[in-house]
């Protein structure tokens, strides 16, 4: 077996099983690493929002309630991203896109079949 190490000393590829999980050390097709739990949906809306407090006035719209595991808000995000042309992230579950998108958003979150609720001013 030929193995390549990382610069943390970690297995990062095997000719066995191909790509390494740096984390649990399993190949990638069996790690579970990424594989968390979705967090509770709640009521079973999607709150769409805008907020400025903490970003010097800048406004960002806040896409919470969805639950998906954390590969799945990554896609939805740069979906909506892409859709309102600008940028944004992931951040504890919730996705944050720079700007007031809130109608643009919610339309799209309702055609995938998502309940959508408008939040905030």
């Amino acid at each position: 077996m030929n193995a390549r190490h990382g610069a943390g000393g970690g297995l990062v590829y095997s000719t066995d099983h191909g790509k390494m999980c740096p984390n649990c050390a399993k190949a990638v097709a069996a790690c579970v690493c990424g594989r968390a739990a979705p967090p509770a949906s709640g009521d079973g809306f999607v709150r769409v929002g805008r907020e400025t407090k903490g970003r010097k006035g800048k406004g960002v719209t806040l896409i919470t309630g969805i639950s998906l595991p954390a590969p799945g808000l990554t896609d939805l995000c740069k979906t909506l991203k892409t859709r309102c042309g600008s940028g944004g992230t992931v951040k504890d579950g919730v996705i944050e896109i720079q700007g007031d998108h809130r109608e643009v958003i919610a339309g799209e979150l309702t055609k995938a079949g998502w309940r959508v609720k408008l939040t905030g001013a």
